[in-house]
């Protein structure tokens, strides 16, 4: 029997963790979705679970998503981690380039969300 896949979606905005949630399981049914709301939530929750795949928002309350990806990038060095912000500034994609990290813009969509779920395959 083969493991559950996790994806790991770090979002301050409950419309936007939903939305997430919605398109990743219109996709892959079977996946199993945690939800965090701050960095330093993700942090705590990515503790041993080993996610596939975390998005997660750059702009939050508290730890913000560049300094969380850098954490959780260290933490969980084979999972594909991926920005998913409206901060489109040069400086934000470079960071993301420079921590190995994956950049989409929001706002979210199950066309882009499906495209990142394809690229995992």
């Amino acid at each position: 029997m083969t493991a559950t896949k996790t994806v790991l979606v770090v979002d301050d905005s409950r419309v936007s963790r939903l939305m997430a949630r919605q398109f990743i399981l219109s996709k892959q049914p079977g996946w199993t979705v945690i939800e965090a709301v701050t960095g330093e939530d993700a942090l705590i929750k990515a503790s041993g679970l080993s996610p596939l795949l975390i998005l997660i928002d750059v702009n939050m309350p508290g730890m913000g998503g560049l300094a969380a990806a850098e954490q959780l990038r260290a933490a969980c060095p084979g999972t594909h981690i991926s920005l998913v912000t409206a901060n489109v500034q040069h400086a934000t994609r470079n960071r993301a380039n420079e921590l190995g990290i994956g950049f989409m813009e929001k706002p979210i969509t199950e066309a882009r969300i499906h495209s990142l779920l394809g690229a995992l395959d």
